[in-house]
């Protein structure tokens, strides 16, 4: 297709709306056509970027968030006023709370009927500011090619976020002259102060019990690559977040304790616990709250990145400036550093504690194969180039604590929200951007059903995916816990359906493992054939308290 070009003369602000995607480097816009938006959709034909038509506007927000969480380029969504509007509502809050960045671009009603009772209005501003980081109304066509360029602004300034722009319909039709600003970069905070590092140096070379805690807005490209340095040339051991998942590469395992996230039982929460001076790197309290693991408030915590301050999290020093750069500059005031004699052997406990986690228990197969096994065959089978992208339920702790992976946003979760139905829509967002590389996403058979409808979106993308079903017929994640808490569950049973002809019905290959034995033959077919394929596995979560919530901390299951 030919790109559209910015005339000097007036254009239809539809239009120009378009040239701002283009100037902003978008290659995909995720959404569902409507009255009220259809201009840009018009507008879209003329343009290279890349429509991909989706079953409900939540999924088209989750694929744009996708999107800006691989890339860093915010991802797009594109719906109708009213209800299109308003689907977009659980995607827009957990792309802001998770630092996804996106655009929303949402129909709406002409300005004449704004404050009428007709079809389709609301109050879409009101609505979407309390879920963004930012929403802005237009409300003349002049305006339009400014309020795109800040919508992606703000979207991309740290923390990132969703942002929404409300475009009336006789807006859309209205030319206008003005012409989309040129783009400019997110301003670089630079390092942090030398004084501040020097400090920081200070406090962790006089520390008995060092530990990094490595957090989401760290896990990019030249935020792990400092990382690397900064373990190169010292003995601290890192746990991970499960949102900065990859963080440290193969050739840094021995660095590695392990994740952190939900619950309070991991060898990272032992090391965590044991700590007197935690260095937080892109640390977000919503990925793993201070309370759980910094209850009694007596670590001394230096943040890299700004902090949001709570009674659990004072951090004694505050590191801003791009993250890269104070981490660099601490591995280089830093190196040399080693661990005293007994923090090392705490260390290499928790390290061998961690290997031993990953031992497969003897289980009877008879009520569905156990979960560990399922993580750890996936590895096993899938290149460290490949992409995860991991729903919510049991599955997920499990993918959490034994899927290995070694580049940063390869192994994505939603751990601010914990919102169901993001794997797959994720995953045709990976598809996209990696075309080259396998991309696999995994859920329950509750969270599957939430946006099973775009294995249609998968198939007529072409998409080379394949989607594995823990199946169970249980909301799990919330029945162990109901147990633990109450000693018997409420609302978590689920009826079954053959997973197998539900793929078949849109064009994907169904595929159902029986037993241990098949297990990694039917995973293999699966990857290996190309399209959509999806992989009912029964799984056995009968052991769920006793592996998932044993040892917890009081208050953890509140």
């Amino acid at each position: 297709m030919s790109q559209s070009t910015a005339g000097p003369g007036p254009a239809r602000s539809a239009q120009r709306v378009v040239e701002a995607l283009e100037s902003q480097g978008v290659r995909w816009v995720f959404g569902v056509p409507g009255a009220k938006v259809d201009q840009v959709y018009d507008a879209l034909l003329d343009s290279g970027i890349q429509l991909v038509v989706c079953r409900h506007e939540q999924n088209a927000a989750f694929m744009a968030a996708a999107v800006g969480r691989l890339t860093g380029i915010p991802g797009v969504a594109l719906v109708t006023s009213g209800p299109g509007t308003s689907n977009l509502v659980t995607g827009l809050v957990t792309a802001t709370t998770e630092g996804d960045p996106m655009v929303a671009l949402c129909g709406a009603v002409g300005r004449a009927d704004r404050l009428k009772r007709t079809h389709q209005t609301m109050e879409a501003a009101a609505l979407l500011a309390a879920v963004t980081k930012w929403t802005g109304e237009v409300n003349a066509a002049s305006n339009v090619p400014e309020a795109m360029v800040n919508a992606f602004r703000r979207a991309s300034v740290m923390p990132r976020g969703a942002t929404a722009l409300v475009l009336p319909a006789d807006v859309l039709a209205t030319p206008t002259s003005v012409q989309v600003p040129e783009q400019l970069p997110a301003p670089s905070l630079g390092p942090a102060p030398a004084e501040a590092i020097a400090q920081a140096a200070a406090l962790i070379r006089e520390a008995e019990f060092p530990v990094v805690l490595a957090g989401l807005r760290a896990a990019c490209t030249t935020g792990t690559q400092a990382l690397h340095e900064l373990v190169r040339v010292t003995e601290l051991p890192v746990v991970e977040t499960f949102q900065a998942a990859g963080m440290l590469g193969r050739g840094n395992v021995s660095h590695f304790l392990g994740r952190v996230g939900l619950f309070r039982n991991q060898p990272g929460d032992v090391v965590l616990d044991r700590a007197d001076v935690v260095i937080t790197i892109g640390y977000d309290a919503v990925e793993y709250e201070p309370a759980l693991w910094n209850r009694e408030g007596e670590r001394t915590i230096i943040h890299i990145d700004e902090a949001e301050i709570d009674v659990w999290y004072r951090p004694a020093l505050e590191l801003r400036g791009d993250i890269p750069d104070p981490v660099t500059a601490l591995a280089g005031k830093l190196s040399g550093l080693v661990l005293a004699p007994p923090t090392r052997a705490v260390v290499d406990a928790e390290r061998a504690r961690l290997a031993e986690n990953d031992i497969v228990p003897e289980h009877d197969d008879s009520r569905g194969l156990h979960p560990t096994e399922v993580c750890l065959r996936l590895r096993e089978l899938l290149p460290d180039e490949a992409t995860v992208t991991c729903d919510v339920g049991s599955h997920y702790i499990y993918m959490a604590r034994h899927f290995r992976t070694y580049h940063p946003r390869s192994l994505l979760f939603s751990n601010g929200q914990q919102t169901l139905g993001v794997a797959l829509p994720w995953a045709i967002a990976a598809c996209l951007v990696r075309p080259e590389a396998p991309v696999v996403s995994v859920s329950g058979d509750g969270g599957f059903l939430f946006s099973a409808m775009e294995l249609e979106t998968a198939v007529r993308l072409g998409c080379n995916l394949t989607h594995v079903v823990f199946n169970d017929g249980t909301y799990d994640m919330v029945a162990f816990q109901q147990v633990k808490k109450y000693g018997r569950t409420s609302g978590v049973q689920l009826g079954h359906y053959d997973v197998v002809r539900y793929a078949e019905a849109f064009g994907a290959r169904g595929h159902r493992v029986t037993s241990g034995q098949d297990l990694a033959g039917v995973l293999s077919a699966a990857l290996s054939e190309p399209g959509v394929s999806v992989v009912d596995v029964p799984v056995d979560y009968r052991q769920n308290l006793a592996e998932l919530a044993a040892d917890l901390q009081e208050g953890v299951l509140q």
